[in-house]
């Protein structure tokens, strides 16, 4: 197992590197960067003055030699000018001697993740609140949604064919095919709105950031916990189908075996090998599929984060979100095949 999980660490390291530069020349493409500096300069710059102020503050490097600096395995930039020396690893203006003491590395293996244009402060500080909210968000949609696929599979597997097969099959589909954004404005027309609907939760996502509450954050939850279920449950429920149909079982029943001793002792274990897989997989989808939701009852997790990124060409944001969601892929696939060794008995590491 230690030789496995090594070799898989060294190809995760090497397709994180790839995907963060492939991420990083995009962000830092001449059209944004040309944005950024009339955003945080002025609309109205010519392109001399364009390129003057991305010399100015290290956007006119290389692409390699920029890429390094942003890991932090190449000295960062510094330019001196008429009122100090400025610099990536430098925090403001100083003087020459304050600037030979600054630090030579300052990048993301140095835990320096950069400086958020869009909100004003680190952008650790932003990805730290943001994970911390999507992550509260996603712990109860998996409480709501795996143990609900789970037994909503099963029943459905037991019996192929049977009517609570083909009910809660259709239900499965129904659920799996209506997108958040349809099923939040649902929820929100019939429960939440004033005019028209219940007005069973009063509260709102926004105010569940600070004290959550089953009227400001079922909503939230339950469309999120919807979408994902119904595909974990048809999963659940093909693999339930293929088990009960293998020679053991029908061993098992020759032997007077009873129904629910079969399912429970014989058929579960074998059955749930396939949906792990994909409740593993549900782990990168929450944290960057939950933007539509996030947006939709506007609660400020790591979702909305991107969103605000993306909309005002916040660079460094966006990379720090990217090597986020990368880690946590990476992460949640060699989890996946590590239980799937546990699991399945006959898959062998080598």
């Amino acid at each position: 197992m230690g030789p496995f999980i090594l070799r898989r660490t060294g190809v995760m390291i090497i397709t994180a590197l790839c995907l963060t530069f492939i991420v990083f020349v995009m962000t830092n493409l001449y059209p944004n960067l040309e944005k950024l500096a009339k955003t945080e300069g002025n609309f109205r710059m010519s392109d001399e003055a364009v390129a003057s102020w991305l010399d100015k503050n290290g956007y006119g490097q290389p692409m390699l030699l920029k890429y390094g600096q942003w890991l932090g395995v190449v000295p960062g930039w510094q330019r001196s000018g008429e009122e100090g020396v400025t610099g990536r690893c430098i925090d403001g203006t100083v003087t020459p001697e304050e600037a030979a003491q600054a630090a030579r590395f300052c990048g993301i293996l140095q835990g320096d993740w950069g400086y958020s244009t869009r909100f004003k402060t680190d952008v650790s500080e932003i990805i730290q609140t943001r994970l911390g909210n999507t992550g509260y968000l996603m712990m109860w949609v998996l409480i709501l949604m795996v143990p609900s696929a789970l037994i909503v599979g099963v029943l459905a597997g037991m019996r192929e064919g049977s009517a609570t097969d083909r009910s809660l099959s259709t239900v499965s589909i129904m659920t799996t095919a209506t997108p958040e954004y349809v099923s939040g404005v649902i929820f929100i027309a019939v429960f939440a709105s004033s005019t028209v609907g219940l007005k069973w939760f009063k509260g709102t996502a926004t105010a569940a950031m600070e004290n959550p509450t089953f009227e400001n954050f079922f909503l939230p939850v339950l469309t999120i916990a919807l979408y994902g279920m119904g595909y974990i449950a048809r999963m659940t429920r093909a693999s339930m189908t293929e088990v009960m149909t293998a020679q053991y079982i029908r061993t098992a029943r020759l032997k007077g075996v009873s129904f629910p001793n079969i399912v429970l002792r014989h058929a579960l274990r074998n059955a749930l090998i396939a949906p792990f897989t994909v409740i593993m997989l549900q782990f990168p989808w929450l944290l960057n599929g939950v933007v539509i939701v996030e947006t939709l009852f506007n609660y400020k997790g790591f979702g909305w984060a991107l969103v605000e990124a993306a909309s005002n060409n916040d660079i460094e944001l966006l990379l720090a979100i990217s090597v986020v969601s990368v880690i946590v892929v990476l992460l949640t696939q060699l989890i996946s095949d590590i239980g799937y060794i546990f699991l399945n008995p006959r898959i062998r590491i080598s």
